[in-house]
């Protein structure tokens, strides 16, 4: 075992020096780069690259602090917009009426707090959801929302008249009650939507008072119609109807934006009361508007909203 180690391990003279000059070249190396390491790291930079490093480090932090401000926005804003923290209470989907249904109720359906307060306010100021459609418009209710919500939207009718009704028909015989029957119009005949009378609207085969009066109604809120597609806001069936209907747009009553104040906006079945102080408001601060155009960036309008308004203001 001996003989086989040193056999092994046995180096000439020459090759002794080749490993000693092997192992010299190493350490030299090893040192070496250690030394110039550290000596890069402990050499002082100039006036000029330290002002230039410190003016690049301000930069950077404050594009970071930008980033992170950005970021706590879009974070608060999505819980404005509908809160979803997993320790709240799930929403109770129940029938409710918009009109009469407290802070509890709209906190139990799932809305945020700040969005039954407004709700309130808005009623408080004469406002009336009249149909499941108008509670669409209520500012930060997403369409996802409105969809959840829709079928359980249920507003009761009011009609003062039909207490009075009630009364004469208790002492009238239904069967002595005159009937008159209502000449109705041959099919092609065309009425404008924008100009007929109750009388001229009930002699369209399948629409009757009640129909006539809906139509007459919505059409003095909207200003007249500019699409037969309106009737569905109404809940009618517009392809049954528009045989019947054409539409003269030229009728259309305008609301001039740069002389309407808030209210007068806003009873606009269209335009919601924040998108009406918005017009306001940008027209305080610039001046009249020529068109809708500036507004694009306002969160409280969609191209929806603006394809829709845009056929019922003027900018005179």
């Amino acid at each position: 075992m001996r003989e086989l180690l040193r056999a092994f391990l046995f180096f000439t003279r020459t090759e002794r020096r080749g490993l000693f000059v092997w192992l010299v070249l190493i350490l030299f190396v090893v040192v070496g780069g250690k030394i110039y390491r550290d000596r890069q790291d402990q050499a002082t930079l100039t006036p000029d690259a330290l002002e230039a490093q410190q003016k690049a480090l301000k930069e950077y932090q404050a594009f970071i602090a930008s980033v992170r401000q950005q970021e706590t926005e879009e974070k608060q804003r999505w819980r404005r917009m509908w809160p979803s923290a997993p320790h709240k209470q799930a929403p109770v989907l129940t029938v409710f009426d918009p009109n009469t249904a407290d802070s509890v109720t709209f906190r139990q359906l799932g809305l945020p707090g700040w969005m039954a307060r407004n709700i309130l306010r808005y009623r408080e100021r004469g406002g009336k959801f009249r149909r499941p459609d108008d509670f669409r418009k209520i500012y930060g209710l997403t369409e996802e929302q409105y969809r959840t919500l829709s079928p359980y939207i249920r507003i009761a009718q009011t009609d003062t008249a039909r207490p009075r009704l009630s009364l004469f028909l208790a002492d009238t015989r239904v069967d002595s009650l005159p009937k008159l029957a209502v000449e109705k119009y041959a099919p092609g005949t065309k009425v404008d939507l924008n100009r007929a009378d109750t009388t001229e609207l009930k002699k369209i085969p399948g629409v009757g008072s009640g129909i006539a009066r809906l139509i007459c109604s919505y059409r003095k809120r909207l200003g007249g119609f500019y699409h037969i597609s309106q009737l569905r806001e109404i809940n009618l069936d517009d392809s049954k109807l528009a045989a019947w209907f054409t539409i003269d747009t030229a009728a259309i009553v305008r609301i001039p934006v740069n002389r309407s104040g808030v209210n007068r906006l806003n009873r606009h079945p269209y335009i919601n009361f924040y998108q009406a102080k918005a017009l306001v408001e940008h027209r305080k601060k610039y001046g009249p508007l020529r068109n809708l155009k500036p507004l694009a960036l306002y969160e409280e309008f969609t191209p929806k909203d603006f394809e829709r308004m845009a056929h019922y203001l003027s900018f005179e």
